[in-house]
């Protein structure tokens, strides 16, 4: 029953930031960013603009993921964990 209110909760992650959807979109088409297993982004081609994105994409997903486990008794490295092929899932769906 957990594990499947974190996995709703976490659909709400993947539409906590339509600022950055464009800029995320842009950033993993064009390979500069990528998910990892930890339910975070990386920087695969550094630069100002693509570290400045990682790091509030990945602050605003921390925050959610520690809102998550809060009401769930997850840690944050769970919640992100199960969260990692969610949005791995909505990106192969073209979100």
């Amino acid at each position: 029953m957990k594990k499947h209110f974190i996995l709703s909760a976490l659909a709400t992650v993947l539409f906590a930031l339509p600022a950055f959807a464009l800029d995320l979109h842009s950033a993993r088409a064009s390979g500069a960013v990528k998910e990892l297993p930890s339910g975070y982004i990386t920087a695969v081609s550094p630069s100002a603009e693509v570290n400045a994105l990682v790091a509030e994409v990945n602050a605003k997903r921390k925050a959610e993921y520690t809102r998550i486990s809060k009401e769930n008794g997850q840690t944050v490295e769970v919640v992100g964990q199960l969260a990692a092929p969610q949005i791995a899932k909505s990106i192969a769906a073209g979100n």
